[in-house]
């Protein structure tokens, strides 16, 4: 019976085994061949699907790594053209225009009516647009707007321009012309035709960007309503404002690649052309009213009119560049992890994976997005790159889940006719690489990036090579290894490994933490723009009643006072331009420092008003080109020691309270009379230190040795422990000399005063800029500072002028609670300002900043200063009532 029972359990158990084998057998065949027919891996969504920019046969900006390169003109021939990143191709007929502002502003010819007709020409072949080339050429004036597209597409292009003269409207299919637009590039760099935009800063970056196309000689009827204080500065605005013509903003948002344009789209692209012209001459007219009665003399009437022309011409001057990261969506992770992950408040290990996640789904949605010419939007929005990462599904359903199911509502398409299903083409025909990066937590952006762009774009790749991804076959490699950790070569792939992990956490540390520039606007009481500064300043204005807000977003605000003077009056256009949070020498964004062109050590010694314009002097600089702008710095700085006969350092310093005792000493000690005499302040310091130190447990010859140095400071005199102490607050700052004394427990009877000095530096050299001098973070050869550092020394007509009582040959009588740190290079640039007044006046300290400028220029060769920026900068100054650099309320604040 027994055995029966277990035979039977044995068949039970066994069909139960062999059931669950074929269910689980059916269930994973059906599911692969579900997974099949949802995520058909093995081909690319683009072989079925046509792309109107992929019928282009040359592209000016690709999606490669690669910088973009500008149109040069040969000197000897305008129509020989080369590529160039230097200078902007027109900068000479631009900046002839900034100076000399002589456009006769009849904008209408006659009388204009209002009503736009039906008629208007559609430009789609070359004949038809060298047509239009040679109508506009014999215009002196005519209207531009664009039209982008930039959702299916990684950087964007344009897919329409709208022109305007006083007869016609044209509308000019720039995607069937894409690669014959350069017809139109003389026209629109010809100096005597004046091309009306609104809003153009980035209108003329597109027209660079696509078809090396710069224009020169502009009107922009925006930069018209900053100058005038309109209430708003939209061309929705202006269209119901002046013309009483209303427009569907919404529209903007439209697929421009689709063809043909429906009549709505037609109706709003000609609208926004079709009365441009229009809206100028209203302007210019309350323009030219408003200088009339604001003005005192004749001979200021055009003032505003030729203000808001300066301004945009200075537009002109821009030039288009790609943005720029360390490595591939490193931007993207960083902003994604700042606005998401770190609002879940989960700040445990998951958290930390999550965002290493994070960063690997952006590195790849970046790469997938050069190769498939699609924004990084279209091909997964940051939402899903957040659930995928805090989710971390372990299955590609689970992964299809997570994405399907992410929301998208607030993802914003740009057409409100198109719609994408979730998850996006690029998932579903890649979605196994986003499956593999969650898998193997372990493998590392360096090795699984080059893999996926072999599979995509390698022989017998998944995905059509165009024009757009052809060249990151090239350059990605080169891409990666320069950001890579070293796998190879022992100790100098180390010495690599460190000196880039050395370089990280300097950028971490001293790099700005966030937008320098706001681009806040102070306009006079008369409307007239000011400066662009920071919000801390409006505040200040604000706070004390002196000014009103007249805008929120970007925040402006109006002076209730007359300024002292203008920027257009003092020839400071630097100050009326808009400046970008980006490093001044290769346009990198990720990460910058403020650097001073002009070093702390001279500037600080200026007279104030030379020294208040320090926005000028004061420029971005990423970690590469800080480097390179301070090796040349250094350089420059040991020339000018030469040639004014001023050492750099103070080599020696003695006492002063003892100096007076010297011709009493023995033989022995009569040295302080000679021309060695005193000791270098490093190694005073040094040797007091270690005799404070371990002067019990010292050989007796050593400890001799380092008395001696310490002696020679004092005058050859016996020392005692309080004086090692002195000893060791030689050559320091007050702030330095402040926190040791804190540190130590220690209020000595100078603390006070210390104290009044230390503020009365920080005063002196941070100028609400941030981070104080260059050489306070980069300089490393301090240390190299020695006794026999070499002569160098000044006879008593080189100029060198006398400091602290006495100066002869580097050395210097030292006097407690001196405010220049003995240690850097403060003694020496006080005395050749000092120098500098004495023999040349202010005009020799403005010669030596201009020196100092083309010393920047030369080693870096910025390609992105402000416009206004110049060599020949003069910063002269008055000051006003408020100002805080006026004498007299300094003075009253003291």
């Amino acid at each position: 019976m027994e055995v029966k029972e277990k035979a039977k359990i044995v068949v039970t158990v066994a069909s139960l085994v062999a059931v669950t084998v074929l269910f689980v057998t059916e269930y994973r065949r059906r599911r692969s061949h579900r997974r099949k027919q949802i995520f058909p891996l093995s081909s690319c969504y683009l072989h079925s699907e046509m792309r109107p920019q992929f019928g282009f046969k040359r592209v000016l900006a690709d999606n490669s790594y690669s910088e973009f390169k500008h149109l040069k003109l040969d000197d000897a021939s305008s129509s020989s053209e080369k590529a160039s990143n230097c200078h902007h191709p027109y900068e000479s007929e631009i900046t002839v225009l900034l100076e000399n502002t002589q456009i006769e502003f009849g904008f209408l010819r006659g009388e204009c009516s209002l009503e736009m007709s039906d008629s208007y020409v559609w430009v789609e072949t070359e004949s038809q647009l060298k047509e239009l080339a040679e109508v506009l050429a014999k215009e002196k004036v005519f209207a531009v707007d664009t039209e982008q597209h930039s959702w299916r597409s990684f950087l964007g292009f344009t897919s329409l321009i709208q022109i305007s003269t006083h007869e016609e409207d044209f509308l000019v299919d720039t995607i069937a012309l894409h690669d014959a637009m350069s017809i139109l590039r003389p026209v629109f760099s010809d100096p005597n035709i004046c091309k009306v935009f609104h809003g153009a800063d980035n209108d003329v970056l597109w027209l660079q960007r696509d078809f090396h196309i710069y224009v020169v000689n502009m009107f922009d009827t925006a930069k018209a309503c900053e100058v005038l204080s309109k209430p708003q500065r939209s061309l929705a605005y202006l269209l119901e404002a002046v013309c009483g013509v209303a427009t569907n903003k919404l529209l903007q948002r439209e697929d421009w690649r689709q063809r043909p344009l429906s009549k709505e789209m037609v109706e709003y692209a000609r609208t926004d052309a079709h009365y441009l012209l229009y809206i100028a001459d209203a302007l210019t007219a309350e323009l030219k009213q408003l200088a009339t009665e604001d003005s005192s003399s004749p001979d200021d009437k055009f003032h505003f009119l030729l203000e808001a022309s300066r301004r945009s011409n200075m537009t002109c001057l821009q030039l288009y560049t790609k943005e720029t990261e360390d490595f591939p969506g490193s931007a993207a992770a960083s902003s994604i992890i700042y606005r998401h992950l770190n609002g879940h408040g989960d700040t445990s290990t998951i958290s930390l994976n999550a965002e290493e996640l994070v960063r690997k789904i952006c590195a790849w949605r970046d790469l997938m997005a050069r190769i498939h010419d699609e924004s990084t939007r279209y091909v997964l929005p940051d939402q899903a790159v957040v659930a995928l990462a805090c989710k971390q599904p372990t299955t590609t359903e689970d992964i299809y889940g997570t994405i399907a199911h992410t929301d998208l509502a607030t993802e914003s398409s740009p057409s409100l006719n198109s719609s994408v299903q979730s998850p996006y083409p690029v998932i579903c025909s890649h979605l196994d690489d986003i499956y593999q990066m969650i898998l193997n937590k372990l493998a590392k952006l360096d090795d699984i990036l080059p893999l996926v762009l072999k599979k995509c774009l390698g022989t017998n790749g998944t995905c059509p090579i165009s024009v757009f991804n052809y060249s990151l076959l090239l350059n990605f490699k080169t891409k990666l290894s320069s950001h890579s950790a070293p796998k190879q070569n022992g100790h100098k792939n180390f010495k690599q490994f460190t000196r880039k992990a050395s370089r990280e956490l300097f950028v971490k540390k001293f790099s700005c933490k966030a937008p320098v520039y706001h681009n806040c606007r102070i306009y006079a009481n008369d409307g007239r723009l000011l400066c662009y500064c920071d919000k801390r300043k409006l505040e200040w204005y604000l706070n004390r009643g002196l000014a009103k807000l007249v805008e929120e977003d970007p925040p402006a605000i109006m002076l209730l006072f007359e300024p002292k003077g203008r920027p257009e009056d003092e020839g400071n256009d630097f100050y009326i331009q808009t400046k970008r949070n980006i490093c001044v020498g290769c346009g990198e964004g990720k990460h910058y420092l403020r650097y001073r062109i002009i070093p702390s050590c001279y500037r600080v010694h200026f007279p104030e008003h030379l020294k208040s314009h320090r926005s000028h002097d004061i420029v971005l600089l990423c970690v590469d080109c800080h480097e390179v702008a301070h090796a040349a710095a250094e350089r420059y700085k040991k020339q000018i020691a030469t040639e004014f006969g001023i050492p750099l350092f103070v080599r020696r310093v003695l006492d002063s309270k003892e100096a007076q005792g010297t011709s009493s000493l023995t033989e022995d000690e009569s040295m302080v009379n000679s021309e060695d005499a005193g000791v270098s302040p490093l190694h005073l310091r040094s040797a007091a230190m270690a005799l404070l130190r371990h002067g019990n447990r010292m050989p007796s010859s050593r400890r001799e040795e380092l008395l001696q140095i310490v002696k020679m400071y004092y005058g050859g005199r016996d020392i005692s422990e309080d004086d090692l102490e002195r000893a060791l607050l030689i050559g320091l700052s007050p702030h330095e000399r402040r926190r040791r004394e804190r540190k130590q427990g220690v209020s000595l009877k100078h603390s006070a005063e210390v104290a009044r000095l230390d503020k009365q530096e920080n005063d002196e050299n941070n100028d609400g800029e941030g981070p104080a001098d260059s050489e306070k973070i980069m300089n490393v050869e301090r240390s190299t500072v020695a006794d026999d550092s070499g002569d160098g020394g000044t006879s008593e007509g080189d100029g060198a002028t006398e400091l602290n009582d006495a100066q002869c040959n580097g050395n210097t009588l030292h006097q407690q609670n001196s405010k220049l740190s003995l240690l850097g290079h403060g003694p020496h640039g006080k005395q050749i300002v000092e120098y500098l007044l004495r023999e040349y006046g202010e005009d020799g300290v403005r010669d030596f900043c201009q020196r100092w400028r083309k010393v920047f220029v030369d080693a870096v060769h910025p390609r992105h200063l402000p416009g206004g920026w110049n060599v020949s900068h003069s910063g002269r100054r008055d000051f006003g009532e408020f100002s805080v650099y006026n004498p007299t309320k300094r003075l009253s604040t003291e």
